[in-house]
Order: C-alpha cells, then sequence, then structure tokens
C-alpha cells in the first residue's frame, strides 16, 4: 500500500506494509520482493530512493578477559575509530603486591618507555592468579610514576626512590625533570662526578667492608684504617708511614689521589655515606698512630669503625 506524504513542502510516499491477514497479489515482475514482515522502510522523494541506514546496537559494558588479562570494556560511540576505544580500555595492574587502576592509553603516553612497550610486544604481559597485569617491582613508589602519566605532577617525596623507578620504566621525560632537582642534581652532578676521579673508588669501599668482617668474629666492633691522600705531594709524605703499618701487618685501604676541589674530609664523608647505604653502622676519627710518624698522621690516617651489635 502506498501513502502519499507532505513534507517540508515536498511529496513524499511512504511503502505501507497492508493489513495483517491480507496478502496482496503479485504482478509480473514482483515475484522476488520480500514478505509484508520483511520488507524495509523506503522513502520516495523527487531526489529519488534513499533506504534507511539499519541501526547497530552498541556494546554493553561490562569486564572481559583478554589473553588471561583483567580489562574493563567501555560502550563504543557510534563511529568510534577502534584504535581509540583500545587506548580507553581500563587496565588493573599488580605492581609488586600493590594494585592499580589506570587505562591502557595512560601507560602508553611515552612509546619509548617500558610501560608503552608492554602493550606493543607479541607476547602479553604476564599476569596474576586475578588476571590483572604483573609488574615485578616496588609498589610504593610507582604511585608518583602513574600521577606524572595522568597529569605531568611531578613527586615531591621519596625523589631518589622515584627518580630509580623512573630510570627502569625508561621513562625520559621524567627523569630529565627529576635531575633538575636539588636532590638528583647535587648526588648526580656533584658527588658522584667527584667520586668518578677517585681512582678506585668502589673497589676500595668493598674491600673496607671485607676486612671488618674479617676482623668482627667475637668482637662487637671491627676497625679498618684508611689513607686519604689529595695530591701526588700527600701520596709520597705517607710512604713511611704506610710502610710501617704494613710491617705491623695492619691493613690499610689508600684513597687518592684526586684531581677535583673536594678535601680529604670530604671524601670521608662520602665513604661513611655510602657505606651505611649498604645497611652498615659505621663512624670515623683520626687515626692515632701507635709507632712515631715523621708525619702529622691525623692529616691523612682515619679509622672507620663498624659496630655489629
Amino acid at each position: 500500500m502506498l501513502l502519499a506524504l507532505r513534507r517540508d513542502g515536498q511529496d513524499c510516499f511512504r511503502l505501507q506494509p497492508p493489513p495483517l491477514g491480507c496478502t496482496p497479489p503479485l504482478s509480473p515482475g514482483r515475484a522476488g520482493l520480500p514478505r509484508p514482515h520483511q520488507q524495509q522502510l523506503v522513502e520516495l522523494s523527487h531526489a529519488g530512493q534513499v533506504p534507511a541506514s539499519p541501526v547497530q546496537p552498541a556494546p554493553s559494558p561490562g569486564s572481559f578477559q583478554r589473553r588471561g588479562m583483567s580489562f574493563m570494556a567501555e560502550p563504543r560511540p557510534p563511529g568510534k575509530p577502534a584504535a581509540l576505544q583500545t587506548m580507553s580500555l581500563v587496565v588493573e595492574l599488580n605492581v609488586g603486591g600493590e594494585l592499580y587502576t589506570t587505562t591502557v592509553g595512560t601507560l602508553k603516553k611515552f612509546p619509548g618507555s617500558k610501560l608503552a612497550e608492554m602493550f606493543n610486544m607479541s607476547k602479553p604481559p604476564r599476569p596474576d592468579s586475578q588476571g590483572r597485569i604483573f609488574i615485578d617491582r616496588p609498589g610504593t613508589h610507582f604511585r608518583p610514576i602513574l600521577d606524572y602519566l595522568r597529569s605531568g605532577q611531578l613527586p615531591t617525596h621519596s625523589i631518589p626512590e622515584v627518580y630509580r623507578e623512573a630510570q627502569f620504566y625508561e621513562i625520559q621525560p621524567l627523569v630529565k625533570l627529576l635531575e633538575e632537582t636539588p636532590q638528583i642534581f647535587g648526588e648526580q652532578v656533584a658527588r658522584k662526578q667527584f667520586l668518578l676521579r677517585v681512582p678506585g673508588y668502589n673497589e676500595n669501599l668493598e674491600l673496607m667492608i671485607r676486612i671488618a668482617r674479617a676482623e668482627a668474629v667475637a668482637a662487637r666492633c671491627s676497625g679498618v684504617v684508611v689513607c686519604a691522600v689529595r695530591t701526588e705531594e700527600d701520596a709520597a709524605r705517607c710512604l713511611d708511614a704506610l710502610q710501617t703499618l704494613e710491617t705491623d701487618k695492619r691493613s690499610v685501604v689508600k684513597f687518592g689521589p684526586w684531581k677535583a676541589s673536594p678535601a680529604i674530609t670530604d671524601l670521608l664523608d662520602c665513604v661513611k655515606m655510602d657505606i651505611e647505604a649498604q645497611g652498615y653502622c659505621v663512624s670515623y676519627q683520626p687515626y692515632a698512630a701507635e709507632k712515631g710518624f715523621r708525619i702529622k698522621s691525623s692529616d691523612y690516617f682515619y679509622k672507620f669503625t663498624f659496630t655489629w651489635w
């Protein structure tokens, strides 16, 4: 049945199915048309025929599992590209036992980072027993990392620890910003650059700890003698004293000389700081020579005391 309508000053026609129980006769050439309950709504105008577009049902929100990982799907608006839909997926993380919830887009904010690479690898990230993505790193300091990815907020506490995590995740913009903070700038640019100019610094630290542990049997404290010389002239002055201590079978760890402005006391503070960073309780004081030295021993010789209990 064809109905005549008037819309916006134009004549339109609408194909109306016949009433129930009434089957229209088929005319020659129309035998292939669909039955009334299968007919599409068609509007005819002076411009021609325009079939109505079918409506696609929107996906319902909820959670689903993909490759054993936990994601929560969001409704996809009509016409939204699949790539954008993937970026908005909510993902659950288990970072060293700490649980976090964020989106794939947040984690992929910096394409060169390890967090972004997790979703670019052919092999999916490792899930925990609940399907959450598991990252085997300290979870406490992941919160500032996530805050920076979300809003660019810089951390204000535990700067060295967050800096270490930013280096691990290879988030270079955050690494560079943290290197400008006083804590990291002083450590990286001032102190560490000085220690790089002290020959064998790290090896001497390990030697000090080995000597202290060897002398700790049935003792509350153990001592290590250190000789620190800043210049070649200082080293020449200490030769006789070093030979005397060697004759007495006293172990001496020698630091220097170095080409940098910090003094001997600055070096000793660095030694104390780095040994304490490994969990030891240590202090130092000028070494009182038991035998006469040709030089003032307290200018170059110091005793580090390790306390065990």
